[in-house]
């Protein structure tokens, strides 16, 4: 096995229509010739990706996952058009190739995209990759200073002033993502109900510098290079960009991080190799986007509160879908699990725990 992300067969009901998708690929994306040959990344539990194959051509698929969706989650379009706006200037998003929205394809927008074949880092190094500790200190560097340049991109020179709203976004999202939480809740998780009365007495305002924020930046999200596995070569997963306060984005960034001397309940949560010998610790990220970006960061427990909830409703909203039965996705069974496990830490931060 190589350590270059690869996919694999195709989960049973999320098959596509190999006719269709052939058709509109040959007729919308340059060089796409040759048998069509198409397979699906594993990993993710939100959005569906799928690799094609044509001749010597790689691309990627992106589609809304099958069942009951967010109401606002999923927009290929938006996507697809973020990617259109950002690749011309901050060249580690995918190339975007073709957009779709007749839904008489497949059942829901969708868009393609080049592939940028790499390593991605999953819950372990993947087989034949090793890192000293020297190696895992600079990776984190890297991740930080190429989080710290989306967020201090010009975007308005890009064309992206509309792309969001960053007047009083802290506040809207604490609100919002409470509603979404208390809409997807299943009898058999917490009611957050004490994080979100925290969050809510507690929510800072706005930073002053808005900016191009992913909302998913972590270790599965980036590309590494496999002839140099320090150099991040693109960003994968743009479906929840917007423009917004950069500290909500690195906080919830650092709500996937897991510490190396983190409680049992905490490992139990790791899907990432953040523990691996040399990499930050939380407290030392957080030291160096500070000095990177120039913003002070006195308030850092609120914002790695928020991530940690945050991060609990997207588990929610997918755990909803597999316990109405509207998704075969086994993955899922565990996420109710995961969500517990999540209010524990949210409210080890709000009893004093910090990060």
């Amino acid at each position: 096995m190589g350590i270059v992300d690869e996919p694999t067969v195709i989960r049973e009901g999320e098959e596509l229509d190999l006719a269709r998708i052939e058709s509109f690929l040959r007729e919308k994306v340059e060089g796409a010739n040759g048998p069509l040959e198409i397979k699906q990344f594993p990993s993710g539990f939100s959005n569906l990706t799928y690799m094609i194959r044509m001749g010597d051509k790689e691309m990627v698929l992106r589609r809304p996952p099958f069942g009951k969706k967010a109401k606002t989650a999923h927009d290929m379009k938006r996507e697809f058009c973020v990617l259109s706006a950002l690749y011309p200037v901050f060249p580690y998003c995918p190339r975007p190739l073709a957009f779709t929205d007749d839904e008489a394809i497949m059942g829901c927008q969708f868009y393609v995209m080049e592939r940028i074949p790499g390593i991605i880092l999953r819950k372990d190094l993947p087989p034949g990759m090793n890192l000293s500790a020297a190696d895992a200190r600079q990776l984190c560097i890297n991740m930080i200073d190429l989080h710290h340049r989306l967020h201090f991109l010009d975007y308005k020179a890009i064309g992206l002033s509309d792309f969001g709203k960053p007047d009083g976004y802290v506040r809207r999202q604490v609100e919002g993502w409470s509603r979404r939480y208390r809409d997807a809740r299943t009898p058999d998780v917490p009611d957050f109900e004490t994080v979100m009365a925290w969050l809510d007495k507690n929510c800072p305002p706005d930073s002053g510098k808005p900016g191009i924020i992913h909302n998913d930046y972590k270790f599965d999200n980036l590309v590494l290079n496999p002839k140099n596995p320090l150099e991040i070569i693109g960003i994968l997963d743009w479906e929840m960009a917007t423009l917004g306060d950069p500290l909500m984005d690195f906080g919830s960034s650092l709500a996937y991080w897991i510490n190396k001397d983190d409680p049992a309940e905490a490992q139990m949560l790791r899907l990432m190799p953040t523990h691996v010998e040399g990499m930050m610790t939380r407290k030392e990220l957080v030291e160096l986007y500070a000095e990177k970006s120039g913003l002070k960061i006195d308030n850092i427990d609120f914002y790695y509160c928020f991530g940690l909830f945050r991060l609990a409703v997207i588990a929610q909203q997918i755990y909803y879908r597999f316990y109405h039965g509207q998704t075969k996705d086994k993955r899922f069974a565990q996420l109710g699990f995961a969500v517990a496990l999540l209010d524990v830490g949210a409210k080890r931060v709000i009893e004093g725990g910090g990060i």
